[in-house]
């Protein structure tokens, strides 16, 4: 028998009236009515309110009189049905109460730095107090949602063939697109390990030794700015799976996400999801992982207004344009141009038309023909066409922002739709904007696209690879590709991205080792779990579903961390810190 509950707070219901049971938990409230005394009593499942009458109960009576908010309490007492003019109908618990006969004072609590119920908070304060912040209803929400998401990734995973299999965290470094975090090795002064960024390695190492479908709920670390979508540690499902087809790998991932959301009793997305290519999401909506909630598509006008009188417009590289169903104020248009400039552009240009669609108001509207003017009146009256005229990567990345931006504004975002895609054929190679060098778009060990082997060598940027996101509502959920299988494919893309045959052998020789002994095709994915569940829970921050994660700045309110260290310790590591220079 346990003495402290027979039942949680939140379960206790009519079935039970005239049963003796016992509760626990902490004070919500307590009212005291003069005569009668009102405790709400919460833990996890809810709340049940507890009378002490002080005719029927004299000694707990005088214990409720001391207690406060947050203090934890074991109340012993019968169930009673309520009057019908005290039936709370808001909570499961609403039509009974528990008439004490025993109160018990488990645990006082000091006044506390904020209310529990105030949702007004900042964070800073709830970060510092996060033991507190962890018994509102929000985050045991949130909490109690991942581990039910978790635990149903897990039962898909292995409803389809896919073993757990744990991975080390201390390991070399290697490229992954983040700076590693280093742990000194005490043993072998000057040497360090990295936490990894992901499993990669050696999950591709599990297909070499021939388990065929592995998959871990992995953590993982990168070194990184973070905002809302990244902390500096992290899960992720990790997965791989031997001679697959993109498509396969593909299905694995919608299974699981449909697995998630029948767990939490939601409707799932129809599968397959849509499929989208790279170069088609930017040029349509200026990024690579497009929300699709929304409209307000992209267009290009280079080729219309190559020939314009219209300088900036015809001799710019790419000119492109976002069709807005407003007409927009001067005011509003230079903020909107500031906002353009803020992510690069060196203007914006704009033709606003009025409401009865004759009138068009624009600087640049003396400089355009009748034909273009009429290319970019939009069907329905009242609108203003928004230009950006540049090099493609940066016309992509100032619509792109600027179509969120007014998406958000005008309220043209559909909140209650939920909408996965996918993106595929990346690029293999990207041109790194400061070094000159060619490097990966997701990481090296991806393979080509079949039939671009040729272009490693001699066209690595147009050389497509089998690279393929997850996106669901404009956030990227995670990362996928088929591998490189081959060693001679894998040595000339690290000779592709400027290592020398040496430095390949000093970073990878244990992994190009292993793939001469014959590797089979293979394939995988990482899908982001705080993400994924931030996403189901409706949070735009994944520190709103993490239990203890890191502020903006990187530190930890709780614990103090990071904190400096001893010489002594320092010294045993064969470690000096030098003072950044101000």
């Amino acid at each position: 028998m346990n003495r402290w509950r027979d039942l949680h707070t939140g379960e206790v219901r009519p079935e039970h009236v005239g049963q003796d049971l016992t509760v626990a938990g902490w004070v919500a409230r307590r009212r005291d009515h003069g005569g009668l005394i009102f405790i709400d009593l919460r833990d996890h499942t809810g709340i049940v309110q507890l009378v002490v009458n002080p005719e029927r109960a004299p000694e707990p009576a005088l214990i409720a009189r001391d207690i406060r908010a947050e203090f934890v309490v074991r109340a012993q007492g019968e169930v009673v049905r309520r009057a019908p003019d005290a039936v709370n109908p808001n909570i499961p618990t609403g039509e009974v109460e528990v008439q004490v006969n025993e109160l018990e004072i488990v645990s006082r609590s000091e006044p506390l730095p904020f209310q529990i119920d105030d949702e007004n908070v900042e964070e800073p304060v709830r970060l510092r107090y996060r033991y507190l912040d962890l018994r509102r209803d929000r985050m045991q929400h949130n909490l109690r949602l991942s581990a039910t998401v978790i635990g149903a990734i897990r039962r898909s995973m292995e409803e389809q063939g896919f073993i757990d299999v744990w991975t080390p965290s201390m390991t070399l470094g290697t490229p992954e697109g983040a700076r590693d975090f280093l742990i000194p090795m005490r043993l072998q002064p000057g040497r360090f390990y990295a936490l990894a960024q992901s499993p990669q390695l050696f999950k591709q190492l599990f297909m070499v030794g021939g388990l065929d479908r592995y998959y871990q709920i992995a953590t993982a670390w990168r070194d990184e700015d973070l905002r809302a979508d990244r902390q500096f540690e992290f899960r992720q499902l990790d997965l791989e799976l031997a001679f697959p087809t993109r498509e396969q790998v593909l299905d694995v991932l919608e299974q699981v996400v449909v697995a998630s959301f029948e767990a939490l009793g939601r409707t799932p997305p129809s599968r397959p999801f849509p499929r989208m290519a790279y170069a088609d999401a930017l040029l349509r909506f200026g990024s690579d992982k497009p929300d699709l909630r929304f409209g307000l598509e992209i267009q290009d006008a280079t080729e219309l207004t190559r020939d314009s009188q219209f300088g900036v417009f015809a001799n710019a590289a790419t000119v492109r344009y976002l069709v807005v169903p407003k007409a927009f104020s001067r005011g509003e248009l230079q903020k909107l141009e500031d906002f353009a400039k803020e992510w690069g552009a060196k203007g914006l240009a704009y033709l606003v038309y009025d409401e009865d669609g004759a009138d068009v108001r624009s600087p640049i509207a003396k400089f355009l023909s009748e034909q273009e003017l009429e290319a970019f009146r939009s069907a329905d009256p009242g609108s203003t066409v928004l230009f950006v005229a540049d090099n493609t990567p940066m016309a992509e990345r100032v619509l792109g922002a600027l179509r969120l931006h007014l998406g958000q504004e005008l309220g043209l975002v559909d909140e209650s739709r939920d909408e996965f895609h996918w993106v595929l054929d990346f690029p293999l190679f990207l041109k790194d904007e400061d070094s000159g060098r060619w490097t990966f778009v997701h990481h090296p060990f991806t393979s080509p696209a079949p039939g671009h082997e040729h272009l490693i060598e001699t066209d690595p940027g147009a050389a497509l690879s089998q690279h393929y996101d997850l996106i669901w509502n404009g956030w990227e959920l995670g990362s996928g590709s088929i591998r490189i299988h081959r060693q001679e494919i894998q040595e000339r893309v690290f000779r592709a991205m400027g290592m020398s045959d040496e430095e390949a052998r000093a970073k990878f020789g244990w992994f190009l080792d292993a793939l001469r002994m014959g590797a089979p095709p293979h394939g995988g994915f990482a899908l982001g779990i705080e993400r994924f569940v931030a996403l189901m829970a409706g949070e735009s921050n994944i520190r709103e579903v993490i239990a203890f994660p890191k502020t903006a700045s990187g530190s930890d309110p709780l614990t103090g961390a990071p904190a400096p260290t001893t010489k002594e310790r320092l010294d045993e590591l064969g470690i000096s810190v030098k003072t950044p220079k101000a």
